[in-house]
């Protein structure tokens, strides 16, 4: 069985975490970055078939790292699931053209939920 590969991104440490754990335990291949930056050195090498990003981040935000992982020679861009507590998230989430947003806080089921939807099992 092929693991689906996720790259987590978010500032705080600790949802970062919970979060790498969480998916993990379900059975994807994850990896986790602090910002914008780090991620882009993650997908070194690395295809993810799904990204989890936090909107705003110090060193690069949501829409500098989706700049510069969509200019990457990457086969295809992986889609987005941008997490936020900002009040413009649908904003957001049309300009960075990501296939999904969760307002924090969010609940697991509601964030694994979201995943398997754009993620359906191989």
């Amino acid at each position: 069985m092929t693991h689906r590969r996720i790259l987590v991104v978010d500032d705080d440490r600790l949802l970062r975490e919970t979060l790498r754990e969480v998916l993990i335990d379900e059975g994807y291949e994850v990896r986790a970055a602090s910002n914008g930056r780090e991620a882009i050195a993650r997908l070194d090498g690395w295809h993810a078939d799904l990204v989890i990003l936090d909107l705003m981040m110090p060193l690069m935000d949501a829409f500098a790292f989706s700049a510069s992982h969509a200019a990457a020679d990457h086969s295809r861009a992986a889609p987005l699931l941008i997490l936020s507590a900002a009040a413009s998230l649908e904003d957001a989430r049309t300009r960075l053209g990501a296939a999904a947003t969760l307002a924090k806080p969010f609940g697991l089921d509601e964030l694994l939920s979201t995943v398997a939807s754009l993620l359906p099992r191989a």
